[in-house]
């Protein structure tokens, strides 16, 4: 028998169940990034770059930021991104994935409880694993659940710190937390609200300050906003007071132990912060095109969202493959979305609308899936 006899039979029950993932070229008009604003292929990000090279910004670290890696183009970043988001201190990853796990793994301690929205990202799950606290799941989008969770805790006696982990607007559904209701909740039990703003960064609110822009500042909330989605670059940016930033650098395993990101990718993602503040155009066209994205994908069952993110959801995971699979063949790249990603049952096409494509692209991809719904 194979040593790794139990890892190609879990491959083939994969395969079985239309589950099993694997990796292709990409190919078609872009319905499946998070490159919102068109920024990874942008000239002036482009331009940016060659500056940086052109200046000296080095390709590699070399080392941990605890080491010879921290490089000046990381300070800068870091001041810059505390200033543009209006917190006290700012700290940059290498990705918002190793950002959530020390986020959730480092901060709440033992005795400490985290209360945490169902449909969460992935990354907030392994930091919770990580980490020394209880945790708890309630119902999405439920501010009452959050506040009886708490409660609850407090009658069994607990009596360290709460903490409430949310997305902002949501990678798989495309809807928006109830951070006002939230952040009462995070007031009336003295919680810290952590607020992930992967996909709302860049834009949504003011310059792209996201949808937490009025929380930003605030004693009790930290937040995380990932470079590799709206700004078109690489890693992810922890955003709160002073002391979180001090403790990750020092408790932060993850932090810790990593190599430093890139400083070439640190200056993009400068430059990227400005193009935020200096090109408000690129946002107001992101909403005619979703605008046209609701209307023209209706007829296909497409909900719409307010936001990016479209989800189209067939149920199971066999049909929602083949009708990705004949969209993609008909050259609109969307993917299909299966558990564990999404729960069982809500098998979907995650539609992204982008700068990438428009508005003829979005009436192709209309026809297609109706094709393919057919």
């Amino acid at each position: 028998m194979s040593l790794l006899a139990a890892h190609a039979h879990d491959l083939a029950d994969l395969a079985a169940r239309d589950r099993l993932r694997g990796l292709f070229p990409r190919s078609g008009v872009d319905f499946s990034s998070n490159d919102y604003l068109g920024l990874a292929t942008s000239d002036r990000l482009r331009g940016a770059v060659m500056e940086a090279l052109a200046r000296g910004v080095a390709v590699g670290s070399g080392g941990s930021r605890l080491l010879r890696g921290n490089d000046p183009e990381h300070d800068a970043l870091e001041a810059e991104a505390a200033a543009f988001f209006g917190s006290e201190a700012a700290l940059y990853f290498s990705s918002g994935y190793a950002a959530n796990a020390a986020l959730l793994g480092t901060l709440p301690q033992r005795g400490d409880l985290v209360v945490y929205d169902a449909l969460i990202h992935a990354s907030a799950h392994e930091g919770m694993r990580l980490g020394r606290a209880e945790t708890v799941g309630v119902p999405h989008n439920d501010p009452q659940g959050f506040d009886d969770a708490i409660a609850a805790w407090r009658a069994r006696g607990g009596t360290g710190r709460a903490w409430i982990a949310v997305e902002s607007l949501y990678s798989m559904d495309g809807d928006r937390a109830p951070l006002e209701d939230l952040a009462e909740v995070a007031a009336r039990h003295d919680a810290v609200l952590l607020i992930d703003e992967a996909h709302a960064t860049g834009v949504f609110g003011a310059n792209g300050r996201g949808l937490a822009a009025a929380f930003e500042g605030r004693e009790n909330v930290v937040t995380l906003r990932t470079c590799g989605k709206a700004l078109g670059c690489e890693g992810a940016l922890v955003c709160g007071p002073r002391v979180v930033r001090d403790f990750l650098v020092n408790r932060g395993r993850g932090f810790i132990f990593s190599t430093a990101p890139s400083p070439l990718m640190a200056s993009a993602v400068r430059a990227a912060l400005r193009i935020l503040a200096d090109e408000p155009e690129r946002r107001d066209r992101l909403r005619t095109l979703v605008a046209h994205a609701e209307a023209a994908l209706a007829p296909c069952g497409v909900t719409p969202t307010g936001s990016q993110i479209l989800p189209l959801v067939l149920g199971d995971d066999a049909t929602t493959m083949r009708v990705a699979s004949a969209v993609q063949a008909a050259g609109y790249d969307v993917r299909g979305i299966r558990p564990p990603t999404v729960p069982a049952g809500t098998s979907r096409l995650r539609i992204s609308v982008t700068l990438n494509a428009c508005e003829a692209d979005l009436d192709g991809l209309a026809r297609a899936i109706e094709g393919a719904l057919a």
